[in-house]
């Protein structure tokens, strides 16, 4: 546990850290409270417990929801008067930023709903002068793991090199900690990340979704959204390490698509009958020519692009797949596996609208813009992925087969749209240039 000291407000702030280990794997959970006084101002929702400590009461909250603690934990990223103190378990905080003024203030501040796994902030800020300084978003990580946050460092890299196909970075905030889970006994890693917050814009998926309905071409936002992916690839390729493909690295993916083809034929018996065409398709991978390995944004799909007018795609949300563990997503990957993701989502949109009126023209408008993604792609990247078939559709089989396995689990009335893409992708004729 550490302290947040804001000499500004006479508001107890504490980050606690608490082992569960009632899963199979126990899980490190931060979670920061705030001590008043008197009742939080419209913090009923926020309000964890109600106690009496000598005579007075003491009403703790849930700390992102307490404009003491939001201020404290920016403040702490651009080097204000906030202080790390009263530090146990040999547990410690330290704010780092990017910006290059800290000549800032918070005005306002509050939760964004809807989030379950971190509890993101959002940020209105002034200059002193009152002027407006543009919105912020910081994310608070509730579950730890020891090593870098590639959401952190994958995007900061980027921000500070001048991308503007990813939100500006603001600040972090890196811990360490006492962690039984560890053999050194201790860990360090990430605590909050905050950056540029886009208000009032559309996420790729509803700009997609809404065209797909209008039964519009989506060719030319398609193109520019393969170009933008292209463009952040090369970008990670020149700020972080490349590496040829060993034999080991095939070796483990192959292996780790053959597990979530298992998983998914369990999950889904029916795809049994596809097993042996499943599995060529992965030997005819395994004989491919594979690429070099880098840094990839991990989890990619439509909701993972924002679409700003004047300054085109955004892309979003570093961290990989939230299930795979933090040192296998900060690993070099296959930037295949980034364009089988958004390939397989303009292949959701179509399945949603499946059982409408328009599921003919939803199928034809997703092979429209699935060529047109991977056209720009190749335009913006000088990469022939049509001569790269083999491979390019191993990895969306994969990422189809997880998908059946979170249908199954999750939405049941959807398992059809991934179930159809393995059986159209096991049985393919990949002497095709379609996508």
């Amino acid at each position: 546990m550490w302290s947040l000291v804001d000499h500004r407000h006479q508001v107890g702030l504490e980050t606690h850290l608490i082992l569960d280990e009632s899963a199979a794997h126990p899980v490190l959970y931060q979670v920061p409270l705030s001590f008043r006084g008197s009742t939080l101002l419209g913090g009923d929702r926020a309000l964890i417990e109600r106690a009496t400590i000598d005579g007075k009461p003491v009403f703790v909250y849930d700390a992102p929801h307490d404009p003491a603690y939001t201020r404290a934990l920016l403040a702490l990223m651009l080097d204000d008067e906030v202080e790390v103190s009263e530090h146990y378990d040999d547990a410690d905080a330290v704010g780092h930023h990017a910006l290059t003024s800290a000549d800032i203030r918070v005005s306002d501040s509050h939760v964004l709903r809807g989030e379950q796994s971190n509890t993101s902030i959002i940020y209105d800020l002034v200059h002193p002068n009152g002027k407006p300084a543009g919105p912020v978003i910081c994310k608070v990580f509730r579950a730890l793991s020891d090593g870098a946050n590639p959401d952190v460092v994958v995007q900061s890299a980027l921000s500070d090199a001048g991308s503007r196909l990813v939100p500006r970075a603001v600040g972090n905030v890196t811990g360490s900690w006492h962690d039984p889970r560890m053999g050194s006994g201790s860990a360090t890693g990430h605590l909050a990340f905050a950056q540029e917050f886009i208000p009032e814009v559309e996420d790729a998926w509803r700009v997609a979704l809404r065209s797909a309905e209008a039964g519009e071409s989506f060719a030319a936002p398609a193109r520019a959204l393969g170009e933008a992916t292209a463009q952040v690839h090369t970008e990670l390729a020149r700020l972080f390490p490349v590496r040829r493909a060993s034999t080991d690295d095939i070796a483990g993916i192959l292996a780790s698509m053959r597990q979530r083809a298992e998983q998914a034929m369990a999950d889904v018996p029916a795809l049994t009958a596809e097993r042996e065409a499943v599995e060529a398709v992965f030997r005819l991978a395994g004989a491919a020519e594979w690429p070099a390995f880098q840094r990839i944004h991990g989890d990619y799909h439509l909701g993972q692009v924002l679409a700003v007018p004047g300054r085109g795609w955004v892309l979003l949300d570093f961290e990989g797949e939230p299930l795979r563990p933090l040192v296998e997503r900060n690993e070099p990957d296959v930037t295949l596996r980034d364009v089988a993701g958004m390939l397989r989502s303009f292949d959701y949109v179509a399945g949603s609208l499946a059982g409408g009126p328009h599921a003919a023209a939803a199928s034809a408008w997703s092979h429209e813009a699935r060529d047109a993604f991977l056209d720009g792609y190749i335009a913006r990247s000088g990469c022939e992925l049509r001569a790269q078939r083999a491979l390019l559709d191993a990895f969306e089989l994969d990422k189809a087969l997880y998908e059946v396995s979170y249908e199954a689990r999750n939405r049941p009335g959807w398992v059809s749209i991934p179930a159809n893409a393995i059986r159209y992708l096991a049985h393919r004729d990949r002497s095709s240039v379609s996508a």
